[in-house]
């Protein structure tokens, strides 16, 4: 399954719409990784624990798209649109949400 965030792919032609699909994943953060990200944030540097959440959750979004797509024949999915957002009580929850059009794709 090919995932792409361009409209189209070179050298491919898209002969079938399949229409859209999407992917949505809402991971929690800790409070110890709260807390030691605001220390990093006083002193300086990156929130690695901050940035493996964040990979996580867009991988989950995008398997979940590929999934969707993948259940009703695409071989493909352009156009995706990776969301990142805040939810929950004071932004403890980060949800991403990840859409595209799955389409059949040949040489």
């Amino acid at each position: 399954m090919l995932l792409t965030t361009t409209p189209q792919i070179e050298g491919k032609k898209i002969t079938r719409y399949y229409g859209i699909v999407s992917g949505e994943t809402i991971i929690g953060a800790n409070m110890f990784r709260d807390f030691f990200a605001s220390i990093r944030d006083v002193v300086g540097g990156r929130a690695g624990s901050y940035e493996h959440v964040l990979r996580e959750a867009k991988q989950t979004a995008l398997r979940e798209l590929e999934e969707q797509a993948s259940a009703i024949g695409a071989n493909a999915v352009v156009g995706i649109d990776l969301d990142y957002e805040t939810v929950g009580a004071n932004g403890s929850m980060l949800m991403v949400t990840a859409a595209g059009t799955a389409v059949w794709i040949e040489d």
